[in-house]
């Protein structure tokens, strides 16, 4: 029963010391059938799992976890399973983004109250990850962030489909009269094949990748697909590299530095990750108590072009990113953009895990020298509209929309938009600027994806597919368009996307990275001194602490309280 002499584990405080407390805590233990040699003196890995049954990105995480539990026990560790929010995407409305910061609290707090040394952090689906991570991250114990992997391409009548891109795509096309209800039915069920995230760029994806890249997750991990028998083969190797973390005492703030998470915005750059991305990793990025801005998203944005050839902006799914090398070696076709000099969770450093990959197919992983756009894949636009900041991702856009004006049609808030979008009636054309207010961090709540607004009905049966749209809300990963996204300030606080009104001209040009309202900055003034914001008052509950807390998109979102590393006193053990 005695500790190992050469490293004191936190654990210890629990189960290693002659007192009652620590009796209790003992024979708790021996009340669920371990023995001691089972946790005495052993590092105690917290194996946190966001399954649920209304999950499909993690429906398979219940074996993933056991099998995390397999490489804990073999590398002499004590694993102990405990549930986390799952933050399901699809199905948790008004929006998952407005739980992310619950789930960071959440796993900050399940890690500093239990009796854990070290953490497996089991995530995939949209928020899961950074909410996971910046818990982890604000809490700094060793950590491992065990991806969910995405699911197998879609298909249908011998097409390949890709999840949330071709949704839009062909919702396009019903609402044009071009696809009868049966045609639609049968897409539904050849849409997702297997458990596992979206399998097109899309914000999961796109984070899993930029997590390996930072270092907090074993090289190659992000790019199996879920149903992959290398799949649970990473998740036992988790189990086993974690306790050997936990011996080095390699915490999350060891690795992550600024120029990791530069790496990772190189790396969103020739992604053309999903705009999400520029929250997340701000937000993360002030945990570690780094300084990340819009600006350096967009001065990478315009030194490093699109060249992993992936839906929205491409042509292939992630299936096809895995079979062409994944990860590891995408990150060798952007090595001379890399610091390869940064420390992972493997024990090494970026370079070390690059070693010997190899591209096995040069059009889904393409070289520097051939991307698939000239577009960039990230732009942040500022003006009088945005003086803050907003996101556009060109690369998804059609080219004649990247220099634009035309007129403004406004609608106040997603229930003004969902009444009014479809109306045969509508006075819109082509070359207006459909504006959404009140869809931001506050006015959503929770910044809902309303931003790839609808092509009015009426519109898409002339053919019309892509059209300039702004609002102060996100969208999707795996959208694509036109959609200026992110306004900051947002409407809801007076931002001067409020004083929008029908018929204002907007112009944007994505060259000059400029967006602005062609409105007096005296009427501008004088409209906002008049606005007066929807109802959003919340009397109690969550909602009330998010609406009073919650900091603007340009800031990552986060919860002023839980940004910065200042220290939080460990439990005392009575």
């Amino acid at each position: 029963m005695a500790d190992d002499p050469k490293r004191e584990l936190r654990s210890r405080r629990w189960y290693g010391v002659s007192d009652l407390r620590s009796f209790n805590h003992r024979s708790r233990e021996l009340q669920m059938g371990y023995s001691y040699d089972d946790f005495m003196g052993k590092p105690v890995v917290a194996i946190i799992n966001t399954w649920s049954d209304i999950n499909p990105c993690h429906a398979h995480f219940r074996t993933r976890a056991e099998e995390i539990k397999r490489g804990v026990w073999q590398a002499g560790g004590f694993p102990v399973e405990l549930p986390a929010m799952s933050l399901a995407e699809i199905f948790v409305k008004p929006t998952t983004m407005l739980y992310r910061n619950l789930l960071a609290l959440e796993v900050e707090e399940l890690l500093r109250s239990h009796p854990v040394d070290g953490a497996v952090l089991m995530g995939g689906c949209d928020k899961t990850t950074p909410g996971t991570l910046m818990g982890a991250i604000s809490m700094n114990l060793p950590t491992i962030f065990m991806p969910a992997g995405p699911m197998l391409r879609g298909n249908y009548a011998g097409q390949t489909l890709g999840s949330g891109s071709d949704v839009w795509k062909y919702w396009a096309e019903k609402q044009a009269g071009n696809i009868d209800e049966t045609e639609w039915r049968s897409m539904e069920a050849g849409m997702a094949r297997s458990f596992g995230t979206c399998m097109t760029m899309g914000t999961a994806p796109t984070m899993t990748a930029l997590t390996e890249t930072l270092g907090l997750s074993l090289p190659g991990a992000s790019s199996i697909p879920a149903a992959d028998s290398s799949h649970p083969r990473m998740a036992t190797l988790c189990g086993r590299r974690i306790v050997e973390m936990i011996h080095e005492d390699l915490k999350p703030r060891d690795i992550l530095t600024r120029a990791s998470f530069l790496n990772a915005l190189v790396v969103h750059m020739a992604l053309a990750g999903s705009t999400n991305a520029m929250i997340h990793l701000v937000a993360m990025a002030g945990r570690a108590g780094i300084e990340l801005s819009l600006d350096d998203f967009d001065r990478l944005a315009r030194e490093i072009p699109v060249t992993a050839n992936i839906r929205p902006s491409g042509a292939y799914l992630m299936e096809d990113f895995y079979y062409a090398g994944g990860l590891r070696a995408f990150l060798s076709t952007l090595a001379e953009k890399l610091d390869l000099t940064q420390k992972t969770v493997a024990g090494g450093t970026l370079g070390d895990q690059i070693k010997g990959a190899k591209v096995y197919n040069d059009d889904v992983i393409r070289p520097l020298s051939n991307p698939i756009s000239s577009a960039v894949g990230t732009a942040i636009l500022r003006g009088n509209l945005a003086p803050d900041g907003c996101v556009m991702k060109p690369s998804a856009a059609e080219p004649r929309l990247l220099k634009h004006s035309g007129p403004a049609l406004v609608f106040r808030d997603y229930n003004h938009m969902q009444a009014e979008i479809d109306r045969e009636d509508l006075d819109v054309t082509a070359d207006h600027v459909l504006v959404l207010q009140n869809g931001g961090p506050i006015g959503g709540p929770g910044m809902p994806e309303w931003g790839m607004l609808p092509i009015p009905k009426k519109l898409l049966k002339q053919g019309v597919r892509d059209m300039v749209r702004i609002s102060d809300a996100r969208m999707s990963g795996t959208s694509y368009g036109a959609c200026i996204l992110h306004v900051a300030p947002e409407a809801y606080i007076g931002g001067p996307l409020a004083a929008v009104r029908n018929g204002d001209i907007i112009s944007i040009d994505v060259e000059r990275r400029s967006i602005n309202l062609e409105v007096r900055e005296a009427e501008i003034a004088r409209r906002l001194a008049e606005w007066v914001p929807p109802d959003r008052t919340y009397q109690r509950g969550y909602n009330r602490i998010y609406a009073e807390h919650i900091r603007q998109a340009d800031k990552g979102c986060d919860f002023d309280f839980l940004e910065g590393t200042a220290p939080v006193p460990e439990p005392e053990i009575h």
